[in-house]
């Protein structure tokens, strides 16, 4: 089959390799669409991100790897020894971490939230590949309402899921995302559905502010025309949003805002707000600790994806509760194709690209 591997930062190839094995409690699938989330676009050229040390590790020591490709829709075409939870025939995608069975955590009864086991695209090779091999128990069957597109976006949505849950959202709460791009728009979407009152959508891209407001946004901000912090003020009647989600910022190598958002929530928010960190930074942030504390402010960002909130996140693309084909725009035609979908995904200004590029790799 075909597979790509990574020979160095920055060197990918498509090899043929043998077919994988099917272990106990594990599937093999057949990729049907893939595409490279942005942090994987930021690990493949080293930027310094979360996860980019253990990429430089992978390669180091087992060059040529197969890494990347968590993001996918996929065929299950054999299952091994146990496996109950999908058959045959199924379409699945999945959640990023596999459960390590052995942690505390683990053995307390809580597997869900292992922060200790192996990543899939990482440890466990991705759906970069004709074919791979996946343990079943993270795995979610996709019903006919959700095309093999939308399929491929359930594994980002379930981490944005993740940050609306753990906002814990009440009902009217004045919510502000800054950034309108995938991450920025599906935690909109899921902000509506939690039941936030005011949506206000910021960005510095009319394209992305018109798709804010075609997906749910009350009000809009271009920061580009305005300061952001004080139109939010001005937006919530002088107090602050209640909730703030912190999509923008990140490497401005990549046309992401660097720090600076991060100093915006912390003004938009009213007092004992909650501000939640969306965006991988990277670089090291100035935090100041005694403002946040004087003013309460919680800080939070994400918990892990549980079975539970998988299986919700497919419910809410089945229903249409949540859109994400508005934001699919560049479909590329051919497993060859994957070095093109790393350099839109990693330029999306450039190529006017909101979700990362697909590949369809079969149909």
């Amino acid at each position: 089959m075909k597979q790509w591997r990574f020979y160095a930062l920055g060197d990918m190839r498509l090899d043929d390799v043998p077919m994988p094995e099917c272990k106990p409690g594990w599937v093999i699938l057949k990729t049907r669409v893939v595409q490279p989330s942005v942090t994987e676009a930021q690990r493949a050229v080293g930027m310094p991100i979360s996860g980019t040390e253990t990429v430089k590790r992978l390669i180091a020591e087992k060059a040529p790897v197969p890494l990347f490709g968590h993001e996918f829709c996929a065929e299950v075409v054999e299952l091994g020894e146990g496996v109950t939870r999908v058959k045959v025939g199924d379409r699945v995608a999945c959640r990023a971490r596999v459960p390590c069975h052995e942690c505390d955590i683990c053995r307390a009864g809580f597997p869900d939230l292992c922060r200790k086991g192996p990543n899939i695209g990482r440890q466990i090779p991705g759906c970069f590949a004709e074919y791979t091999t996946i343990p079943a128990e993270v795995l979610a069957v996709l019903p006919d309402s959700v095309s093999d597109n939308e399929g491929a976006c359930i594994q980002p949505l379930t981490g944005a899921v993740s940050n609306v849950s753990a906002a814990h959202i009440q009902m009217g709460d004045s919510v502000a995302v800054i950034g309108q791009g995938v991450m920025g728009l599906y935690c909109l979407q899921l902000a509506r559905v939690c039941g936030a009152g005011k949506l206000i959508g910021i960005d510095v891209r009319p394209e992305s502010l018109a798709l804010s407001r075609q997906l749910g946004a009350d009000c809009v901000v271009d920061a580009t025309q305005v300061d952001p912090v004080q139109a939010v003020i001005e937006l919530t009647n002088g107090f602050g949003a209640d909730v703030v989600f912190e999509a923008a910022g990140g490497s401005p190598e990549q046309g992401l805002a660097g720090t600076k958002t991060q100093g915006q929530a912390m003004h938009m928010v009213r007092d004992l707000g909650k501000v939640v960190q969306v965006a991988w930074i990277g670089n090291k942030v100035e935090f100041r600790t005694d403002e946040w504390r004087e003013r309460g402010i919680s800080y939070l960002s994400s918990d892990n994806c549980s079975d539970k909130l998988l299986d919700y996140v497919v419910h809410l693309v089945a229903t249409r509760r949540i859109q994400l084909a508005p934001l699919i725009s560049h479909v590329l035609d051919g497993l060859d194709k994957a070095p093109q979908s790393f350099e839109i995904t990693s330029n999306k200004g450039k190529y006017q690209a909101t979700n990362p590029a697909q590949v369809l790799v079969s149909r």
